[in-house]
């Protein structure tokens, strides 16, 4: 099936797409701060700079799209119908990019939770992950 919105059209949402302060994001803070703890933001000087930083408790929680970084979920199994040799190149790369991260941060001691978009959809539930990992 062939994009019904024109390349201009299709760039100016695409441009709209953030990367920080996202909906998931927001959710999982929003949780984790209800749960008592404080946290940093999008730490430079760690691999990554992880969406939550809990320094006290070297711990870390990273938000990712399930479209973007490929998760085995329906959203992220998703193949676009126009430039799709560019969107799998790009996926696949912020994969490699992901794993890279993840194990340099383990070699720094740091434990690593991620969080997909798809399971922010159950606030409870993912309420119940996040106080396990966080304990």
């Amino acid at each position: 099936m062939a994009d019904v919105l024109t390349p201009a059209q299709r760039s100016f949402n695409m441009s709209r797409i953030k990367n920080r302060n996202t909906r998931p994001e927001m959710i999982v803070r929003s949780i984790v701060h209800r749960l008592g703890y404080r946290y940093r933001l999008h730490k430079k000087n760690l691999p990554g700079k992880p969406d939550v930083v809990l320094v006290r408790h070297r711990k870390i929680i990273d938000v990712h799209g399930c479209f973007f970084h490929m998760h085995t979920c329906k959203y992220g199994k998703v193949v676009p119908a126009t430039n799709a040799e560019f969107w799998k190149a790009k996926r696949l790369s912020n994969v490699e990019r992901d794993r890279r991260n993840l194990r340099a941060l383990k070699r720094e001691g740091w434990r690593v939770m991620t969080v997909w978009e798809c399971e922010t959809r159950n606030a409870k539930q993912l309420a119940k992950r996040l106080e396990r990992f966080l304990k």
